[in-house]
């Protein structure tokens, strides 16, 4: 069984998944739908295969447990087989250039997922592959755990616009994709950090462009019962994100006051829901009876990230 899918998603294939700039209001709203249908799909256990043949290569420099999973456990599901790529296990680790390397995975695989460090080398990746290219994760952008954080958020509100979405914490590669995507769907997002911590100066530029034409907001502040006042969403992070384990002692001390706890957490709206992306330090960004509490709904967004994903492939790679 296959779905029909809108002009829309048909007009994606090929394209890169590098960050949601790159991606219309129109087109975020095709994949949530798509994403959606085949969610509703699963739990019927009807598995449309889509992706019948296909190969996704997944390249890994990072620590994962969702991201691999979840792309794995998709193109499968979707009738297509997911390559793990260790980059200690490819050519790329040993010296090849990512020019070399884009070419000739492009003459082997469907679509490549990587999820690294820079930034740079996803978009260097990008250029030289004939085939899509999806950022599973750099420093700078987290893109796919957006898509999932909208349609969590979609399924738990209604509707996106107009809401506001409160994340407390270090301004990093969520804080980014979290203000890009919510300034492109038309809801406010205040970003709560410590002076030193903010979000990179030019992606908040971008994002309050990009908000006023959307008819929303994007505040940064270091004032956490001002941001949190009202809101409809707190999202929290992990302090110390990978590669800076060596500074948690320290950024345990300067965030400390930055804890989504009860008393936190009842200034929010009474419907307010509690997002994290995982993986969470209970006792330190978050208190386990927020995050095992009524409001949270973690593991909803985990579960997401399958389904987000899984409409993300279906858009770049199949044959529509």
């Amino acid at each position: 069984m296959d779905i029909a899918l809108d002009n829309t998603i048909q007009s994606m294939k090929n394209k890169d998944f590098l960050t949601l700039k790159d991606y219309s209001k129109q087109e975020i709203n095709s994949l949530l739908k798509l994403a959606s249908e085949l969610k509703q799909l699963q739990k019927q256990d009807i598995r449309p295969q889509m992706l019948e043949g296909k190969t996704l290569g997944m390249i890994f420099e990072k620590a994962y447990t969702r991201t691999r999973v979840s792309f794995e456990a998709g193109i499968y599901q979707l009738g297509g087989s997911g390559l793990f790529l260790n980059t200690q296990d490819i050519q790329l680790g040993r010296g090849e250039t990512i020019a070399d390397t884009a070419k000739v995975l492009s003459s082997y695989l469907d679509g490549i997922m990587i999820r690294t460090y820079s930034q740079s080398a996803v978009e260097q990746l990008a250029e030289h592959a004939a085939i899509p290219v999806i950022n599973g994760l750099t420093d700078l952008y987290h893109p796919c755990q957006v898509l999932a954080d909208l349609l969590t958020i979609q399924e738990q509100k209604g509707s996106l616009s107009g809401l506001t979405l409160t994340y407390i914490g270090d301004g990093n590669n969520m804080a980014h994709s979290l203000m890009i995507g919510s300034a492109i769907m038309g809801m406010n997002v205040h970003i709560v950090s410590p002076k030193e911590f903010q979000p990179n100066s030019a992606i908040t530029d971008q994002a309050q462009a990009i908000a006023k034409q959307n008819n929303s907001s994007v505040m940064v502040t270091q004032d956490i019962q001002k941001a949190v006042q009202d809101t409809d969403i707190i999202y929290t992070d992990v302090w110390a994100s990978m590669g800076q384990e060596n500074e948690q002692k320290e950024r345990a001390e300067i965030f400390k006051v930055y804890q989504v706890n009860d008393s936190l957490m009842a200034k929010a709206k009474p419907e307010a829901i509690f997002m994290h992306c995982l993986p969470a330090h209970r006792g330190e960004e978050v208190t386990a009876r927020v995050i095992d509490g009524e409001q949270s709904v973690v593991f909803e967004e985990a579960e997401n990230r399958l389904h987000a994903q899984k409409a993300l492939m279906v858009a770049l790679m199949s044959n529509h």
